[in-house]
């Protein structure tokens, strides 16, 4: 088939997530390589978001994909009722890289699966209803998992695909404070509210939480945050779910966000970095006080694809790729680096409010005027389908080659761990460029 019949064929027949279906009109990729990708034409691009902020491992690592053809040669597939090697060999390379204490594994399909299957261990092993979550959450499509988010994605389907149960509370997000306070004065209010949204609403069985939010800006919290909410959910005996689809496997420098601030949740999910994006594969991690709840009783969860051995097997090669390359070490460094260079960026240009992140996980927050804050757009305008001033940079990139995710009114920045200084640097300059395109839409002037 022609590469142009195909993206032809594709973009007629496909249903996309989350886009306006008339207007999709999508790329043609063909290859991948490191942290690059090409399209039909051949024209390289840089990955700077490892796509949806998923190819830690980057393109074309031969452990993890000769680990899945290995697998698919010599058991392709069996029942979960089933035990398998390949089974035990990834519980067994979990048990030394997820928080102590998270002894038992649920594998499915994806971070969505993984936290519906999250939600319902929750209400099922306590007994109670109420979920906290926050409103800058996003945690999956499926009815559970989207009803605990608290983005546009959720707004648009509510309320007749929602579950009711979900209280939201604030985010720890210091550039625009919910309560109008600054840190470290605060006394961190933003989690001092939950020990009081807890105890009014009552029934509540578990508190979710990315704990460094994703898609909805790369909100790093301050480091009193999730400890505090750990101690407020423990005293109100209310299990914490760690939403690590995006923060897990070396992205902020650590196996999982809940390490850099000490905090062992009773549940975590993660999905994406497990097998490096080279199969769909979902995690739910549990620990003895969620298991011994289901101890006597039916769990009402699993499917076909429940510990599917040709998702198991990339993920075992993954961990021990993490470690062979000591990629947790090289996105500290990395880390550190990208944050410099994007400060250095933002003082060159009046669009940028804001640049925060973690590792290997930034965010570019655009903004027409410095000033009073204002965004150049909102969610309504992203759901109505509304020119964005952040695709427009993100099309400039595009133009000189390099791939940059944007959402709303902020870039952001999570290029696959592998990427060189070189390439990272590259990526940088493409972005400080582009940035020209938001200063000409910016409400201030130079000067």
């Amino acid at each position: 088939m022609e590469p142009e019949e195909a993206r032809s064929l594709v973009r007629s027949t496909a249903l996309a997530g989350w886009q306006i279906q008339g207007r999709w009109d999508p790329l043609l990729v063909v290859r991948a390589e490191g942290s690059r990708f090409w399209d039909a034409q051949g024209r390289e691009y840089l990955d700077l978001s490892a796509q949806q902020v998923a190819a830690n491992l980057g393109y074309g690592n031969r452990s993890v994909t000769d680990a899945l053809v290995a697998q698919a040669q010599s058991l392709p597939y069996v029942s979960p009722s089933f035990a398998t090697s390949i089974r035990a060999e990834l519980s067994r390379a979990l048990g030394s890289v997820v928080p102590k204490g998270l002894n038992h594994y649920f594998f499915s399909s994806s971070g969505t699966e993984a936290n519906e299957a999250a939600l319902k261990m929750a209400r099922g092993g306590t007994g109670r209803r109420r979920i906290v979550a926050r409103s800058r959450s996003y945690h999956g499509s499926t009815a559970a998992a989207l009803s605990v988010s608290g983005d546009l994605r959720r707004r648009v389907v509510e309320p007749t695909q929602s579950v009711a149960g979900t209280v939201f509370a604030p985010d720890c997000y210091c550039y625009r404070c919910p309560f109008g306070l600054e840190y470290p004065s605060c006394g961190v209010a933003c989690a001092e509210y939950v020990d009081e949204l807890i105890e009014r609403s009552g029934d509540v069985a578990a508190m979710i939480v990315e704990p460094v939010v994703g898609t909805n800006g790369v909100l790093v919290p301050v480091p009193e945050y999730l400890p505090r909410i750990r101690a407020i959910t423990r005293a109100h005996h209310v299990w914490l779910i760690a939403d690590e689809v995006m923060t897990g496997w070396g992205r902020v420098g650590e196996w999982f966000a809940v390490d850099r601030y000490g905090v062992v949740p009773d549940l975590l999910t993660t999905a994406k970095g497990l097998t490096g994006a080279y199969a769909p594969l979902g995690l739910t991690a549990a620990s003895d006080t969620v298991v011994a709840a289901w101890r006597d009783r039916y769990l009402p969860i699993g499917h076909t694809y429940e510990g599917h051995p040709l998702t198991l097997a990339p993920a075992v090669a993954a961990i021990e790729e993490y470690r062979q390359r000591d990629l947790l070490a090289k996105s500290r460094r990395d880390g550190e680096y990208l944050l410099r260079r994007l400060r250095e960026i933002q003082a060159r240009h009046r669009s940028v409010g804001d640049v925060r992140g973690l590792g290997l996980f930034a965010a570019v927050e655009l903004v027409r005027d410095r000033a009073t804050k204002q965004p150049f757009n909102t969610e309504e305008d992203r759901v109505a389908g509304r020119p964005l001033v952040v695709e427009a940079v993100a099309r400039a990139m595009m133009a000189e080659g390099v791939y940059c995710m944007a959402w709303v009114s902020h870039l952001v920045v999570a290029p696959p761990l592998i990427i060189s200084r070189e390439e990272l640097d590259r990526g940088l300059e493409v972005l400080d460029r582009a940035l020209a395109v938001a200063d000409a839409e910016s409400a201030e002037r130079p000067g």
